[in-house]
């Protein structure tokens, strides 16, 4: 009887510890160094999140960039997971490029910094 309830309490701290919450690490960037009038590819990258209930949008202007492209859902050791979106663009003087990520309720924006 001890040794069930052994396993029993075991397994317990077991899901316990694999079911906790992870925020996203994110990381906005681009392929190539950012220039001006140039063709290029925004990526945003996010790992590092647990559950995997989350969603990224990649941004020009507010406005969502809608040829993006998105991996599909991979995990990392201690079931943290991540993803990648790309999107082509142009970027011109003026213009914001940004990736919105949402994690459960949680919402949150980041901007490209262009090295120009």
């Amino acid at each position: 009887m001890k040794a069930i309830l052994s396993i029993l309490v075991l397994g317990l701290v077991y899901a316990a510890v694999e079911s906790k919450e992870s925020p996203p690490k994110v990381q906005v960037y681009s392929r190539n160094p950012g220039n001006y009038g140039e063709k290029n590819v925004l990526i945003c990258h996010v790992s590092g999140f647990h559950p995997p209930d989350i969603s990224i949008q990649l941004l020009k202007d507010g406005q969502e960039i809608k040829d993006s492209n998105q991996t599909d859902l991979a995990f990392e050791q201690g079931w943290q997971f991540h993803l990648t979106k790309t999107a082509h663009f142009n970027p011109s003087r003026g213009e914001e490029y940004s990736c919105r990520v949402r994690h459960l309720k949680n919402m949150k924006t980041y901007t490209w910094e262009a090295d120009m």
